[in-house]
C-alpha cells in the first residue's frame, strides 16, 4: 500500500528522503511561530485527500523541546482529519468517514531517552512519560538507535526499533576500512558487534569507571592497535569528550588512525571543534542536522515503517 510522508518546521530533508526510500509522496505541514512564540499547525487543503487515502508516517523529532509540543499538535491535527473531523469555524459543519488505523510517528532522535530511570525519589522518568504520551495519539512509532530501549517497552501502540548501524558499517567499511572498533563502554557492545561483524573486523570496549558522583572515566583496555584504524561507534555523541579521551589513549597505543562514527550527532559545546583535535573522522547519520552528516537515516526508517504495516494489516 501506498502512503504519505509528512513532516513539521523540521526533518524535511530526512522526510523526504525516507519518502523516496518508501516511493511514496511527501508533504510539508503547515508548522510555525505566533510573535508570542506559541506554535500553530495545520494540514493543509492539498494534503487532506493523501492523508485520508492511506497510511501516514509523519517525520518528527523530540528535540529540542519546542519539538515535542509540535509532534503532538502534528499528530492531533492529522488524526483528527484520518476521522473525518472536518468542522470549522470558517466553513461550518463537515465530517467524512473515519479512515481507520495507518497513522506512524516517526522518530529520528528520540530526546530524553537518556533519562530513562528513577535515580532519586521525586524525579520524572521522561522517557517512559515521552513515549506513553506519543503512543496514545498513533497507531505505531519507529524509532532510530534509542538509547535505552526499556523506556518504550509495554506501550498501547506498536514499536519498531530500528538502527543505522548496517548503514554505518558500509560507509566505514568504503570510507575509512577500519582494522578495529571499539564501544565507548561496555552497554554500546550490541552496536559495536554489529558493526565489527558487518565489516569482519574484531571488536571490543572501554572500561568505565567512576571517579565520583559526576566523574566517570573511560579508559581503553590494552588492545593491540599498533598500526591499525580504529572506529568508535556509539548510538550519539554529545560533548565527544568520551571519544576524545580514548583516541589519546589508542593512538599512544600505536593505532594509526581513528574515527569516530554514531546515529545522533548532537556535537554539543564545541564537540566537532573538540573532536577535530583528536580524530582523523567523524561520521554521522542525518537523524539530527549536523555538519558530519554522511550516512542516511532514511533506509533504516523504511525498514521500521514497512515493519509497522505488516503489524496493523
Amino acid at each position: 500500500m501506498v502512503g504519505v510522508v509528512a513532516s513539521g518546521s523540521g526533518d524535511t530533508a530526512l522526510a523526504e528522503s525516507l519518502a523516496k526510500e518508501l516511493g511514496w509522496e511527501h508533504f510539508q505541514l503547515e508548522a510555525r511561530r505566533f510573535p508570542d512564540t506559541e506554535g500553530y499547525v495545520r494540514v493543509p487543503d492539498h494534503c487532506i485527500d493523501p492523508v485520508r487515502s492511506g497510511p501516514v508516517a509523519l517525520v518528527s523529532a523530540t528535540f529540542p523541546d519546542s519539538a515535542i509540543l509540535e509532534t503532538l499538535f502534528l499528530l492531533h491535527a492529522l488524526d483528527d482529519v484520518r476521522k473525518g473531523k472536518m468542522t470549522s469555524i470558517k466553513h461550518g459543519e463537515k465530517t467524512l468517514p473515519d479512515v481507520g488505523p495507518g497513522l506512524f510517528l516517526v522518530i529520528p532522535y528520540f530526546g530524553y531517552s537518556r533519562q530513562d530511570k528513577r535515580f532519586m525519589i521525586g524525579e520524572a522518568i521522561s522517557a517512559q512519560f515521552l513515549a506513553s504520551t506519543f503512543s496514545k495519539h498513533c497507531d505505531g512509532i519507529v524509532i532510530l538507535d534509542i538509547h535505552a530501549p526499556a523506556a518504550v517497552e509495554n506501550l498501547s501502540t506498536p514499536v519498531e526499533l530500528v538502527s543505522s548501524m548496517p548503514e554505518i558499517a558500509l560507509h566505514l567499511q568504503s570510507n575509512v576500512r577500519p582494522d578495529f572498533i571499539l564501544s565507548p563502554d561496555k552497554g554500546a557492545v550490541d552496536r559495536a558487534s554489529e558493526v565489527a561483524e558487518a565489516i569482519g573486523t574484531p571488536f571490543s570496549y572501554l572500561e568505565k569507571k567512576r571517579i565520583d558522583a559526576h566523574t566517570i572515566e573511560h579508559t581503553p583496555k590494552d588492545l593491540d592497535v599498533d598500526g591499525q584504524i580504529v572506529a568508535i561507534v556509539d548510538d550519539m555523541i554529545s560533548t565527544g569528550g568520551t571519544i576524545c579521551r580514548a583516541s589519546e589513549a589508542l593512538l599512544k597505543q600505536g593505532a594509526k588512525e581513528v574515527h569516530a562514527a554514531c546515529t545522533h550527532g548532537l556535537f554539543t559545546g564545541g564537540a566537532i571543534h573538540r573532536l577535530s583535535n583528536h580524530v582523523n573522522g567523524v561520521h554521522s547519520t542525518d537523524s539530527l542536522p549536523n555538519p558530519r552528516a554522511n550516512v542516511s537515516a532514511a533506509p533504516a526508517l523504511a525498514r521500521g515503517v514497512l515493519g509497522l504495516m505488516d503489524k496493523i494489516n
